[in-house]
């Protein structure tokens, strides 16, 4: 079969329950991050990737919202390119880009309110930083297409989302897209909370809005979706853009479900992404798609989304999202040799009946361990467990010793996550002054 391609990610370098975010809601798992420490990014990429590829991803966009922050932007992204081209994987690389609300969806001083000190000094220090103007995110974008850019990497623009970025500096980016043809990838309505927010500050329409600027347009990738109402659907599948789901993560992290048999159903052009929180942690793609499957096919005697839907979602919608070029994930003379090959010995071990469809096993039981061999570009890049071009479990091994050695740094906001999680509790639990 095609190789899956992993729509939505960070490449980050560890599980997240590794370190204590294990179920925590959006918002408050996204400030248990910086408790890691900085490492080599190329060390950190390549960890991520391989064990992408071992969940049988032969493409992975890598929204680059973490930075290690040890070199300039374009040297890192240049580390986690050649990482990528090491193993020889496709990526997409997006620029992570923000201007504002770091905490929650507003001013940061009524969040901070409610914390002690000094909890309430540590978060504030890192909340503090001074966003880069927005004439400087766009220029950086295209300096780490310099120095990364090539056959296996796509370099796209990385709004983090409406809700973190200015009317300015999406218009900036709409702008810019629009001129150079480069591609958009942006998160967009995760959380009910982003929901609400949304609501309130576009009272015409969040995507009315994105339209009108010139975002919505088939050179973006929105991420998650996972609020979305049947009207904005109705706009995202007029425009051509792409919506990429997160099964795994959005339960993971509390985020919901998002409506994906409506999405297909209404005519978007929706991808699989796994967003390095899978169901098992363990960057899965198979399981991945067995998940969204289980999740949106239907119940009782009712298909909503049939198992050949759900191959286009998991195979080919996502390519050109994170490839940003039209071709693959069919399997046809002149298309990009990117295939997976399963193990069917493995996979079918107990059968009773000799007239067992394929697709029926794949959906399943499929996995990680049925996977033979990754071919990407028509070059084997894992087989049986195995990455070829790293040795991928001594890479695994380095890092954990780098991130233990750093870890004891973070004791200040260890010690202060417990009161931004009673504060972030309060706060998203207010009824609205209005």
């Amino acid at each position: 079969m095609p190789v899956l391609v992993n729509a939505h990610d960070h490449a980050r370098p560890v599980r997240s329950s590794s370190f204590g975010a294990a179920g925590k809601p959006l918002e408050l798992w996204l400030q248990y991050l910086a408790l890691l420490p900085a490492v080599d990014p190329h060390l950190a990429a390549a960890a991520s990737l391989g064990r992408s590829v071992l969940g049988g991803a032969g493409a992975v966009m890598v929204h680059h919202t973490r930075t290690q922050g040890l070199t300039a932007l374009p040297e890192e992204a240049a580390e986690v390119a050649r990482a990528a081209r090491e193993i020889g994987v496709r990526i997409g690389f997006a620029v992570a880009m923000k201007d504002r609300n770091p905490l929650v969806y507003g001013p940061s001083e009524d969040l901070l309110a409610l914390m002690p000190e000094p909890a309430r000094g540590e978060i504030a220090r890192r909340a503090g930083t001074t966003p880069m103007p927005v004439a400087d995110q766009i220029r950086l974008v295209d300096e780490v297409a310099a120095a990364a850019a090539g056959e296996l990497v796509d370099v796209q623009y990385g709004p983090t989302g409406v809700q973190w970025c200015s009317p300015d500096l999406l218009r900036a980016v709409a702008e810019a897209s629009g001129a150079s043809g480069r591609r958009v990838h942006m998160h967009c309505l995760e959380t009910r909370y982003q929901r609400d927010w949304a609501d309130a500050h576009f009272p015409g329409g969040m995507f009315r809005f994105l339209k009108e600027i010139g975002l919505l347009s088939p050179r973006l990738t929105l991420a998650h979706c996972t609020w979305a109402r049947p009207d904005e659907l109705e706009l995202i599948a007029e425009s051509g853009a792409t919506i990429a789901v997160n099964s795994g993560s959005n339960l993971g992290i509390r985020s919901g479900i998002a409506p994906v048999a409506e999405m297909v159903a209404r005519g978007c052009k929706v991808a699989m992404g796994l967003d390095g929180l899978t169901l098992n942690e363990d960057d899965d793609a198979l399981c991945e798609m067995r998940l969204t499957n289980a999740l949106h096919r239907g119940w009782g005697f009712e298909t909503a989304m049939t198992e050949r839907q759900m191959l286009r979602v998991a195979v080919l919608n996502g390519r050109a999202a994170v490839t940003g070029r039209d071709d693959g994930g069919v399997i046809e003379p002149g298309q990009p040799a990117d295939l997976l090959l399963l193990d069917t010995g493995a996979l079918d071990d107990d059968r009773l009946v000799p007239d067992l469809c394929p697709s029926g096993l794949l959906f399943a039981r499929a996995g990680a361990r049925h996977i033979a061999e990754v071919i990407v570009a028509g070059k084997t890049i894992a087989r049986r467990g195995e990455v070829l071009g790293i040795d991928h479990d001594g890479v695994q091994a380095e890092l954990l010793a780098r991130l233990r050695h750093g870890m004891g740094n973070s004791a200040a906001l260890q010690a202060a996550l417990p009161e931004l999680d009673r504060a972030m509790s309060r706060h998203f639990s207010a009824p609205p002054c209005c």
